[in-house]
């Protein structure tokens, strides 16, 4: 069995925090940090390991924020290492020697985002600092949903800096719905701001910091999708395959979505000249097995077609009404009259983000986001 995620905070972590803080500041009251840090720890989850470290930061370090950030940075390991492609080194847990970094460092970002509302310009060059041992992208959320002008203003001076991990937090830190980080209700609303920002990145050296603007503009699509396929239009002209990589992830969750402006800026917006059949495999199946769909394609055109089909299981939920989900099928070019039949097992296992109900689904196929064929089963339990 995997070791338990949580298992990444734990007693180890506590006692070399203690080690490296004591070290840069020999009147550090190391064991009452220990003790407060590592109390019940092993009874915690990941996050509330994580700020119950904080805490003890809190409570230990000085009450002045500007001797306490330096007391952090002066803790820290030398920066994560970058690989050729500009991605984070896998060799970098062996730094812990020489310093902090990893996780602990979500704790120290933590400490700095409540103790450094009060001067905003030191609490960024902090998180400046402890990024690129850590990603500081949660601990910057509460300055720019605070301080906004002072720190989107600060952070775009950093989209040229020479760090791909600093470069990285411009775009993953103001991400308008970053997974596990405070939610950023003014950039949903209008994410403007950070357009600039995006621009700037999307053509970094480092693949690392493009999948973080490729991310940020999926956030956007969420609220914005027009906004992100006018986007995708734009930067698509004369695009080199790096940004076509990311503007082709930027696009993903709306190209599932079948969104015709998106799947037109990919050659995709013509619906398919032809027809098509879904059939199953069974029309009743069982939670934990699966059902095998066929698809059957047949181009009426004298031109070659570019397709992208997809499928849409109609989940029942706990109160009777359904759900549906967009599952990748295939992108191909249909040959002139060409017929082609396409299969697919589709898995019935839960998972931990979706639960499966017994009841009556539903399974559509879309073509170039149109709905075209669709097929039913029974899910059994």
């Amino acid at each position: 069995m995997a070791e338990p995620f949580k298992n990444l905070i734990n007693a180890g972590t506590v006692a070399r925090a203690g080690q490296h803080l004591q070290r840069v500041w020999p009147g550090f009251d190391r064991p009452r940090f220990e003790q407060s840090a590592g109390h019940g720890l092993e009874a915690l989850e990941f996050k509330a390991r994580a700020m119950q470290l904080a805490d003890a930061l809190e409570a230990t370090l000085p009450p002045d924020f500007d001797a306490a950030a330096n007391l952090l940075e002066a803790s820290l390991a030398p920066p994560i290492p970058l690989d050729a492609q500009g991605e984070p080194s896998a060799l970098s847990a062996a730094q812990s020697e020489a310093g902090l970094s990893g996780w602990v460092v979500w704790s120290m970002g933590d400490f700095v985002a409540r103790r450094g509302m009060a001067d905003v310009p030191r609490a960024l060059r902090c998180l400046h600092a402890l990024t690129q041992r850590f990603s500081a992208e949660f601990a910057i959320r509460p300055f720019i949903q605070r301080h906004p002008d002072t720190t989107l203003t600060t952070i775009s001076t950093w989209v040229n800096d020479p760090s791909a991990h600093v470069r990285r937090l411009v775009s993953e830190g103001s991400r308008p719905r970053l997974p596990w980080g405070l939610r950023l209700q003014a950039l949903v609303a209008d994410p403007a701001p950070t357009l600039p920002l995006l621009s700037a990145l999307q053509d970094d050296p480092s693949a690392y910091v493009r999948r973080s603007v490729a991310n940020h503009l999926n956030d956007i699509a969420k609220d914005h999708p027009e906004l992100v396929a006018d986007w995708v239009h734009k930067h698509l002209r004369a695009a080199s395959p790096a940004r076509t990589a990311l503007l082709r992830h930027a696009s993903r969750s709306l190209i599932k979505l079948g969104h015709a402006p998106t799947l037109s800026a990919w050659g995709l917006g013509q619906g398919l000249r032809g027809t098509v059949l879904l059939g199953l495999s069974a029309t009743r199946a069982a939670v934990g097995g699966e059902i095998a769909l066929a698809v059957s394609l047949a181009s009426s055109s004298p031109e070659p077609q570019d397709l992208l089909v997809d499928y849409v299981v109609h989940h029942v939920r706990a109160n009777g009404s359904t759900s549906p989900k967009v599952f990748k099928g295939w992108k191909l070019t249909l040959g002139p009259g060409e017929q082609r039949t396409l299969g697919k097992r589709h898995s019935l296992r839960p998972v931990t983000t979706r639960v499966l109900y017994p009841g009556p689904h539903r399974i559509e196929l879309q073509v170039n986001g149109q709905t075209l064929a669709q097929a039913d089963f029974e899910l059994l339990n």
